[in-house]
C-alpha cells in the first residue's frame, strides 16, 4: 500500500542581490522529482551534496513550500494542509535529523525534550513518566537519565534521544536526514541496527536520506540515486548495487572501500566539479562529467526510463551503460 507519494517536486530558491534585494535568478534545488513509497518500506535517498536530498526531506515533512508538485500523504497534499491539519498530521509524520546536538534543545532535560511532544499534541496517557521512561529503554538508554540535559550525553545516546523523539507518538513515516553521518562508525552499526528494530516492532516507513552508500544498503530495500535536483536512477537496493546503470550511479559504486586491502576494484574518477544549481546544463545535468557523453546528452534531457526485463528499475539515461 503507498503511503507516501511525491510528484513532480519541485523547490527554487531565489537568489538576490543589491541593496533592493532583486531577484537575479533561482537555485533549482529539485527540479520534478517523483516517487511512491509503500507502507514499511525503506527508500533510501542518496548523492553528492547539493544535489538536493535534504531539501526533500524537508519538503516532505512540510518545512519548506514546494515551488511545484505534489507531497502525498494519506491523500492529503501536505502543502496546502491548515495549521490545524498539519498539526494532526505530525501525529503521523516525524523526522530524525543529522546533528543530533543541535536539534536538542540544550536547556531542557530529557524528561522536558521527550514530554514536550505529548503536551503540545494533546495526546493523553495516563502516567506521563512511566511512559517516557519505557521509550528511554526501548531507545537502549536508562530511566534515571531523564533528569540530564544533552551536553551530558555522547553523540549516540543524544542521537537515541532523538530517535525516542520522533517515535514518542508512534508515527508511521520518520524522514531520516543523514541520522548517523556526525557519529563514530561503531556508534552507527548501533544506531542503524536500532532503526531497523524499530521498523520491526512498530511497522516503521523510513526515508533515508545519506551520502554514504554502505549506510543506505544496509537499511534500505530500494534506493534512488539524485544528481543535481533530480532522480536519475531508482531501483530495489541489490539491483542497484549488482547493476547500476547510470554512470553517475557506477561512479558512486565504484568509490565504496572494500573491506579486503588484497581487493582491487577499477575506481570510475570523475573529471571537473559539479555544476551549479543556479546554472545547471542543458540536456542531462549529468553531461559535463560523464565519460560516455554524447551530442543529444547535451540537447534533450532524458526521462526516467524503465528496465526492459526488470520495470522495478528505472534510469534517467539515453543509453543504458
Amino acid at each position: 500500500m503507498v503511503i507516501l507519494q511525491v510528484s513532480n517536486l519541485k523547490k527554487h530558491f531565489p537568489v538576490t542581490s543589491g541593496v533592493f534585494l532583486r531577484r537575479t535568478g533561482w537555485v533549482y534545488a529539485l527540479d520534478g522529482v517523483s516517487f511512491t513509497v509503500n507502507k514499511g518500506e525503506t527508500l533510501g535517498i542518496v548523492g553528492e551534496s547539493g544535489c538536493g536530498k535534504t531539501t526533500l526531506g524537508r519538503c516532505i515533512m512540510g518545512l519548506y513550500a514546494p515551488s511545484d508538485g505534489q507531497v502525498m500523504i494519506q491523500d492529503q497534499d501536505v502543502s496546502r494542509l491548515t495549521a490545524k491539519q498539519r498539526k494532526h498530521l505530525a501525529l503521523n509524520l516525524q523526522m530524525i535529523f543529522q546533528d543530533p546536538f543541535e536539534s536538542l534543545n540544550p536547556r531542557q532535560t530529557v524528561k522536558d525534550i521527550l514530554e514536550e511532544k505529548y503536551i503540545i499534541h494533546g495526546k493523553k496517557t495516563k502516567n506521563l513518566t512511566s511512559e517516557i521512561a519505557r521509550l528511554m529503554e526501548t531507545v537502549g538508554l536508562l530511566p534515571e537519565m531523564l533528569s540530564k540535559f544533552p551536553h551530558e550525553f555522547s553523540g549516540g545516546q543524544r542521537q537515541r534521544i532523538g530517535v525516542a523523539r520522533a517515535i514518542s507518538l508512534e508515527p508511521e513515516i520518520i524522514v531520516c536526514d543523514e541520522p548517523v553521518s556526525a557519529l563514530d562508525v561503531s556508534v552507527q552499526s548501533k544506531i542503524l541496527n536500532l532503526l531497523l528494530e524499530l521498523q520491526r516492532t512498530m511497522g516503521l516507513t523510513y526515508v533515508f536520506i545519506s551520502h554514504d552508500l554502505s549506510v543506505v544498503k544496509h537499511v534500505s530495500d530500494r534506493i534512488a540515486v539524485m544528481y543535481l535536483g533530480k532522480i536519475v536512477e531508482m531501483a530495489d537496493a541489490r539491483d542497484i548495487y549488482k547493476n547500476g546503470q547510470h554512470p553517475y550511479t557506477q561512479a558512486l559504486l565504484s568509490s565504496i572501500p572494500l573491506p579486503d586491502p588484497a581487493s582491487n576494484r577499477d575506481r570510475i574518477i570523475l573529471k571537473g566539479e559539479v555544476p551549479s544549481v543556479e546554472h545547471p546544463p542543458s540536456g542531462c545535468r549529468f553531461n559535463t562529467r560523464c565519460v560516455h557523453v554524447q551530442p543529444i546528452c547535451r540537447q534533450t534531457e532524458p526521462e526516467l526510463r524503465k528496465n526492459a526485463t526488470d520495470p522495478n528499475h528505472v534510469t534517467a539515461c539515453h543509453f543504458f551503460i
